[in-house]
C-alpha cells in the first residue's frame, strides 16, 4: 500500500502561523525519509486555526528541503483563478523539482462567502465552468493550448520535461466522472464525504478516458487518522482533536449542535495503535478499491499530529520490508 499525507498547517492554541508552517516543512522532511509517496498541502482562505492559504509560495520550501517525495497542491481551487497562471506556477515548480510535482484541482471555495469574493468577484459563475476551467488548464498543461493567432501560440513556460501531474479532488460522483471524463487522476476525500467511497470511485473506473498526462485510471482516497503507541492514548487525542475543530475555546461547553459535529467528524476518523490503525488502513483500500491511501490529520498538537503519522508511515514500511525479503 502506497501511503501520503495531506497537510493544512493547524495552528493550535499558544502557537504561530510561523511555527504551523515550519511543523508543516518538518512534517513533510519526516515523510520524505519515512518512504511516502506524496505530501500535498490545502489552500484555506481567513479560516480560523489554518496557516496554509498559498501553496504555491510553501511548495517550493518543501522541494528543496525533500529529496524524492512528491509535492503538491490538495487542491488548486480553480474558480478563484484563471487557468494559464495556474498552469505556469505548477509548470515552474515541475521545472525546479522535475518528475515529483502533482496539481490536485478542487472547486470549492475554500473559506467564507466574503473571502472567496475578495479572491473572485464571480466564484458562483466559475465554478459552475469547471468542466471548461479544468480543460483549459489541462490544455496549458500539455503545451498545447490553441491560440487565436497561429503564430503566437500561448505557452505556460517554463515548460518542464514532464508535466505535473493532474489529479481532480471530490467528494462526489459529480468530481468523479468530471475526473474520467477529462482523464486525471482521482482523489476521494473520505473525511469530507457521506457518499460511499467504493461507489463513486467505481464510477471514475467504468467511465475513465485516457488523457495526455494521466494514461489510466489512478485512485487516492484520503482518510483522517489518529495513531497513538496505545489505544486509549489514540482516543484522547482524537477527542481533544475533535472538540478543538468544533470549537477552538477549549473551557467552554458545546453546544447541542457543536456535539453532533463532534460525533460527525470522529465517527470519519480511524483511530487506534499502529496495529489497529494498519488492518483499517488496509480494509479502507479493500473496500474502496483505492490504489493509495493519503492520510490526513487536524490535530492541533504538531508533536502528536507528527507522531501519528510516524507510527502509520514506520508500520506501512516495516511490513512492506518484510514483503520484499521473503
Amino acid at each position: 500500500m502506497q501511503i501520503s499525507i495531506l497537510d493544512q498547517s493547524p495552528v493550535p492554541p499558544g502557537q504561530t502561523s510561523k511555527q504551523a508552517l515550519d511543523d508543516t516543512i518538518e512534517l513533510a522532511r519526516m515523510a520524505d525519509e519515512l518512504g511516502c509517496t506524496r505530501f500535498w498541502i490545502t489552500e484555506h482562505h481567513d479560516l480560523d486555526g489554518i496557516a496554509g492559504s498559498v501553496p504555491e509560495v510553501l511548495l517550493p520550501l518543501i522541494g528543496s528541503r525533500t529529496n524524492t517525495i512528491r509535492i503538491g497542491t490538495g487542491a488548486v481551487l480553480l474558480p478563484h483563478y484563471k487557468p494559464f497562471k495556474a498552469a505556469e506556477i505548477h509548470n515552474m515548480l515541475a521545472t525546479l523539482f522535475p518528475e515529483r510535482v502533482d496539481i490536485g484541482i478542487g472547486r470549492a471555495p475554500g473559506g467564507s462567502a466574503e473571502a472567496a469574493n475578495a479572491l473572485s468577484d464571480n466564484f458562483l459563475q466559475n465554478a459552475g465552468k469547471m468542466r471548461e476551467l479544468t480543460r483549459e488548464l489541462l490544455q496549458f498543461l500539455e503545451d498545447n493550448y490553441p491560440s487565436p493567432n497561429p503564430h503566437a501560440p500561448l505557452s505556460a513556460s517554463p515548460v518542464p520535461d514532464k508535466a505535473p501531474v493532474p489529479w481532480m479532488l471530490g467528494t462526489s460522483a459529480k468530481s468523479a466522472l468530471l475526473a474520467a471524463e477529462q482523464g486525471t487522476a482521482y482523489a476521494f476525500a473520505a473525511f469530507m464525504s457521506d457518499k460511499k467511497p467504493a461507489e463513486i470511485i467505481q464510477q471514475y473506473r467504468d467511465h475513465f478516458t485516457s488523457g495526455k498526462l494521466v494514461e489510466k485510471p489512478n485512485v487516492i482516497t484520503a482518510v483522517s487518522v489518529v495513531c497513538a503507541p496505545e489505544s486509549k492514548e489514540a482516543e484522547r487525542i482524537a477527542d481533544k482533536t475533535c472538540r478543538w475543530n468544533v470549537k477552538k475555546d477549549s473551557t467552554a461547553p458545546l453546544t447541542k449542535e457543536e456535539e453532533r459535529q463532534f460525533e460527525a467528524m470522529k465517527a470519519k476518523m480511524i483511530i487506534g495503535s499502529p496495529r489497529e490503525v494498519k488492518i483499517q488502513l488496509e480494509d479502507c483500500q479493500q473496500q474502496f478499491g483505492a490504489d493509495e491511501i493519503m492520510l490526513f490529520s487536524s490535530i492541533p498538537s504538531p508533536e502528536e499530529r507528527k507522531q501519528s503519522f510516524r507510527l502509520i508511515a514506520e508500520i506501512m514500511m516495516e511490513d512492506k520490508r518484510k514483503k520484499g525479503r521473503t
